[in-house]
């Protein structure tokens, strides 16, 4: 006995769909970013610094320059 929906072309399409590998197909999505944020002398409230590898958050601290110090992933809107 059917199953009503689940026969029939829409059951196939479905089973075609799993054999295609389309559950598999990633949105074009850019990668997140990872931010240094911290405080300054100039700001002393909690800012982005930049992004890492553009900002080196260990020389920010040893400098003195910066201080509070963390690394916040962001995604990016493209």
């Amino acid at each position: 006995m059917g199953k009503g929906y689940a026969d029939g072309p829409a059951g196939e399409e479905l089973l075609a769909a799993q054999e295609r590998g389309d559950h598999l197909v990633q949105p074009d999505v850019a990668p997140p970013r990872k931010m240094v944020w911290g405080s300054t002398k100039d700001d002393p409230t909690p800012h982005v610094l930049g992004e890492v590898g553009d900002v080196d958050p260990d020389e920010l601290f040893e400098s003195g320059r910066a201080w509070g110090l963390y690394v916040a992933v962001e995604a990016v809107d493209r």
